[in-house]
């Protein structure tokens, strides 16, 4: 995720404050880690640094003095280049489950048990996913069944990779 980004989308929506950038994002994107209040006013300084955006005179408020933060066209150019790019089609080829199975079968080490580790490991990884789908708002559900379509792709291929092992196992043993 990336936040700088994130945040001038934010910014776009609406010139808001360092706090209600914080929550918005939280209440979004976070999913349970919460962004800590020195990235938020770290990246809030890089941002209004490179042109981004432009931080107001300092308010009074119900606690210490606030900035209203606008973005400028040099932060909506990027924002844009940004959302217009696709995101790089995942996984990657190089998985580090695939390296230890590798890595194991080299050694001459039981892989199959990490495959059923993994295997169990994405199985309560579903659990907690399908729960939150029937019991969250429709941002939390649709995450969910981004996270639980890559973990049922996950262990399709622990399947395939189970069935293939001993030959596998001889591939790398060469």
């Amino acid at each position: 995720m990336s936040v700088p980004l994130t945040l001038l989308g934010l910014l776009e929506r609406e010139p808001s404050h360092g706090y209600d950038l914080k929550r918005d994002y939280d209440a979004f994107f976070s999913r349970g880690k919460p962004l800590p209040y020195g990235q938020v006013y770290g990246t809030l300084g890089r941002l209004a640094r490179d042109g981004k955006i432009i931080a107001g005179e300092s308010e009074p408020g119900d606690g210490p003095e606030r900035k209203r933060y606008v973005i400028t066209e040099a932060g909506v150019t990027e924002f844009e280049s940004w959302l217009d790019e696709p995101v790089a089609p995942e996984p990657n080829l190089q998985t580090v489950l695939f390296t230890k199975i590798v890595l194991a079968l080299m050694l001459g080490r039981d892989a199959q048990r990490y495959l059923d580790a993994q295997r169990a490991a994405h199985l309560r990884r579903m659990r907690e996913l399908t729960d939150l789908r029937r019991a969250g708002p429709l941002v939390d559900t649709l995450l969910a069944d981004h996270g639980l379509f890559h973990l049922e792709a996950d262990l399709r291929w622990i399947d395939q990779t189970t069935a293939r092992l001993d030959a596998l196992a001889e591939a790398v043993r060469r």
